[in-house]
C-alpha cells in the first residue's frame, strides 16, 4: 500500500508540474498600427520614393499599396536590424520606433494598389508559364504555389506581388540569387532564384506586373 501511495504522489506531482504547459493560453494577436499616426512620416519621408498612396512612380522603388502589415513590418524592422541590407532604407529605418514601424505598415497595407498594364506580351505568355508551373527541368516550383495565383500572396508568411514594378521584381530575384538578399527566413528564395535564368526572371517579373 505504501509503495501504490508513493506512486500516486509522484504521478500527482509529475502532473501539476506539467499543468501549467497545458494550460498556456493561444498566442498573443499581432499588435496593429494606427495609420493615422503614420501621415507625418508618410508626408515627411516615406512618400519621396514609395507615393502617399503607396503606388510608386519609380521601378526603382517597391509599390506598398495593399501589401501586408506583417510583412512591411517585418521589412522594416530588418532594415534597421540589418539583415536586410539597402543603402536608402537603412538610415530610413533606422529613426523608426517599433510603434512607428507598425503605424507604417497599418498605412500602406489599407492604400488601394493601382492597376499596372505588362509591356511585353512574349515576356508575359513565358513568365505565365513559369509563374503558374514553374520549370519543372530546372527545378524551379511555381511562384503561385506561394504568392497566389493572383499574386495576392499569403498574409504573414508571402508578400503580396500583383501590380509591382517588373523591374523592382527583377532586382530582388538577382539580389536573392547573389546572397545580396538574405532575409527569406530559411533560403527559400536564394534557391529558387539559384536555379532562374536571368529571362526567366525577366519575363516572371513582366507577368507579375500586369497581375491584378
Amino acid at each position: 500500500m505504501k509503495s501504490l501511495a508513493l506512486l500516486t504522489g509522484l504521478l500527482f506531482a509529475a502532473l501539476s508540474v506539467a499543468a501549467p504547459a497545458w494550460a498556456n493560453p493561444a498566442p498573443a494577436a499581432a499588435a496593429k498600427g494606427d495609420p493615422a499616426k503614420a501621415q507625418k512620416i508618410v508626408n515627411d519621408v516615406c512618400g519621396a520614393c514609395h507615393s502617399t498612396d503607396g503606388n510608386s512612380t519609380s521601378p526603382a522603388y517597391p509599390s506598398l499599396a495593399g501589401q501586408s502589415p506583417e510583412y512591411i513590418a517585418k521589412q522594416l524592422r530588418e532594415f534597421k536590424s540589418g539583415a536586410r541590407k539597402n543603402a536608402i532604407m537603412a538610415p530610413n529605418a533606422a529613426t523608426l520606433s517599433n510603434e512607428d514601424m507598425l503605424n507604417l505598415a497599418a498605412y500602406y497595407s489599407a492604400q488601394q494598389p493601382k492597376p499596372r498594364l505588362a509591356k511585353d506580351a512574349a515576356l508575359v505568355a513565358e513568365g505565365q508559364k513559369i509563374y503558374k508551373g514553374g520549370n519543372a527541368g530546372s527545378g524551379v516550383p511555381a511562384c503561385a504555389s506561394c504568392h497566389g495565383p493572383a499574386g495576392a500572396g499569403i498574409p504573414v508568411q508571402f508578400p503580396r506581388l500583383a501590380g509591382q514594378h517588373a523591374k523592382y521584381v527583377e532586382s530582388q530575384l538577382k539580389n536573392f540569387r547573389s546572397g545580396d538578399r538574405a532575409n527569406d527566413g530559411g533560403m527559400m528564395m536564394r534557391i529558387i532564384a539559384r536555379k532562374m535564368t536571368d529571362h526567366e526572371m525577366k519575363a516572371v517579373a513582366e507577368y507579375i506586373s500586369g497581375l491584378r
